[in-house]
Formats: structure tokens, sequence, C-alpha cells
């Protein structure tokens, strides 16, 4: 493609995978000694971590790539800048303890490496949910000490879901520094994936989104966002499924909540399509497909998609001039390129 091309606008890219040689080395290790409980991680980084295919190794070298390489690349694509978040599941497979330290050690890293490319690399904080109060501690730390934009979290922690209040004290946290957490995807919890594995359809393909949109959904039915208003989270891929869905979810809840089916599920102050689009902003991370930008564009508001990537995992130069080409104004262009994203994650 012609980078070279003057444009008027930079294109930062929301959602960029890296990863430290010592977590994967201890991703390999859980691999080799089958150290935890769940299915999606031998699943997805059994491939990862271990096949000698050329995409296998590719992605193992380039994720934990934070120099020469990462830049080519993204000089390769016209890239300006990424915002870097910690892979999946990130630390939220190891116990408290290790999790915490591991965080810590991550976001140390990160923001070295943005310090030495300033204009190239912005960063989400990892955090451990297993011990809340470490998290919202972490959180806090990352944005103030260190200059991390918000935080990464990736999706479920060991089958447990943000809409349990124990974990709350990171979304105050959030709210407090104004701050947003990326909810990324992670393999279906060892309770929901049994069916989705004799076809593979745990990963990229169906389940990323199928279980990152039951977690979504969780936390709006619970009423997160009546009790933290101002809480911002983002969702990549287009929102998970969920805009394509907002008819539907508004006429099931109100149902639901007339004839008081559970304890699980009280009136809300607004719709469930309120609160995703007042509280969510959307990337396009591996869903560059012009129909699907557009609509989610169309019913979430220009001011709320934003470009993204998904490197390392889809990493095509194609897809970049597939959204250079979308057919919008010069101002929506610039907002889904680059100034939605300085706005929201502050850069």
């Amino acid at each position: 493609m012609n980078t070279t091309a003057p444009r008027a606008y930079k294109r930062i890219a929301t959602e960029e995978g890296w990863a430290t040689p010592e977590m994967m080395q201890m991703y390999v290790k859980i691999l080799e000694t089958h150290a935890i409980n769940d299915p999606g991680f031998y699943n997805l980084w059994g491939f990862f971590g271990k096949s000698q295919a050329p995409r296998a190794v590719d992605l193992f070298n380039r994720i934990q790539d934070m120099g020469e390489r990462r830049l080519g690349d993204m000089d390769a694509t016209g890239i300006d800048m990424q915002l870097l978040m910690l892979t999946s599941p990130g630390v939220q497979v190891f116990d408290a303890a290790t999790a915490t330290a591991l965080a810590i050690s991550t976001n140390d890293q990160l923001a070295a490496t943005i310090r030495k490319h300033p204009t190239r690399f912005a960063g989400l904080a990892a955090v451990a949910p297993q011990a809340p109060q470490g998290a919202a501690r972490e959180l806090e730390r990352a944005v103030t000490k260190l200059g991390l934009k918000g935080a990464v979290i990736n999706s479920h922690t060991q089958g447990e879901y943000l809409d349990d209040e124990k974990f709350w004290d990171i979304f105050a946290a959030a709210e407090a520094l104004d701050v947003p957490i990326y909810i990324h995807p992670n393999t279906p919890s060892p309770q929901m994936i049994e069916p989705f594995l004799s076809r593979c359809l745990d990963a990229a393909i169906y389940g990323f989104a199928a279980e990152t949109g039951l977690h979504v959904m969780r936390l709006i039915v619970s009423g997160v966002f009546d009790r933290f208003p101002k809480l911002r989270i983002v969702l990549g891929h287009l929102g998970e499924g969920l805009p394509f869905w907002l008819y539907r979810m508004d006429f099931m809840h109100a149902g639901i909540v007339r004839a008081n089916r559970s304890e699980g599920v009280k009136p809300l102050k607004k719709k469930p399509s309120d609160y995703l689009r007042d509280n969510f902003y959307y990337t396009t991370s591996g869903m560059a497909w012009e129909p699907s930008v557009t609509f989610v564009q169309q019913q979430m508001g220009h001011d709320r998609v934003m470009y993204a990537m998904d490197y390392p995992y889809q990493y095509v130069a194609e897809e970049v001039t597939a959204m250079d080409n979308l057919p919008l104004s010069e101002e929506h262009k610039k907002m889904f390129f680059q100034t939605n994203a300085e706005r929201i994650f502050k850069l």
C-alpha cells in the first residue's frame, strides 16, 4: 500500500496486542504441566505456543517484539500509533499473588517501551481482577505514575465475571480516574466452552464474541452502569455483535422485568441499548468490513467508533486500505482514525 500519500489524519490503531517474554514462557509452562483448568487456554495457546506452523511461530515472535519489527510493520501499513494491551488471557489465569505481581511488572515494562517511542505507542494497564482492591490500586498507579491510559481486562477471570460486586472497586477506580476499561475477549469459560471445542469455534471465529457479549450483557443487566454512570467501557470487534441486537435486547429485557422472572434481573434506569450508546465505545479490530462498520457508526454514533487493526493476529495491509476507503466525510474519517482515540484515551 502507499503509506506516503498525504492524509488529513493520523492512523491510530486501538487494539494491538503485546506480551512479555516472561509471560509467554509462563504460558508455555502451563501448557507443559497442565497447571490450570481452562480448556480454552490449551486449545488456543497450544497452537500459538508450541506449534511449529509458520503462522504460530510468526505470532509467537511478533507479539513479543516491541522494537524494530513492530515499528517496521506499522510503517509498512501506515499505522502512526498503536494502543498496546496485554494479550488475552493476560495475567488472569494465575493465582492472585502471581497475577498482581505480573501486572505490576508488565505495566512497568510497557511504560518503559512507551518512553522510548512516545509518538508511536500508548498503552493500557494490565490488572489482576483476582485481587480487586489491588487491581484498583494498580490501575491508579499505572495511570497517575506511569502514564497509561486505562485498563484492559480480558473478559472472564477463571470463569468469574465483573458483574459480581466483589469486583466493583475496579470500576470505582476507573470512574474516579476518568479512564476507560477495555473488555477484550477471552475464550469461553470452562462452564461455557464444551459445545465450541469440537468444531474449533472457541476463539476468534465465534467464541470470543459469544463470551464477551455475554459478559457485557451481565454487566448491563446487573446495574453496573446505574451504580457507575460515568464508567466508560471499550469493546473491540464492533461491539462483539451487540449493536445488531439492540431492538431485541430491549424488548426481551422489558418482558423479563415485567414478569419478575429472576432475582438476578431488576429494573434499570434506562434501556439496555441506552447503556450501549452512553457508556460504551467500539473499535473495528478484526472487522474491516464496510457494511458492519457503517452500521455501528450509524447506530452508536460516529463519535464512538475507532479504528483498530488487531495486530499481530490480523496483520493485513489490505484492510487498512479498505478502512481508508470508507464512504466517510473528511471530518468523520479523522474522527474514526484519530480524534476519537485521542479524546477517549487522552492521547
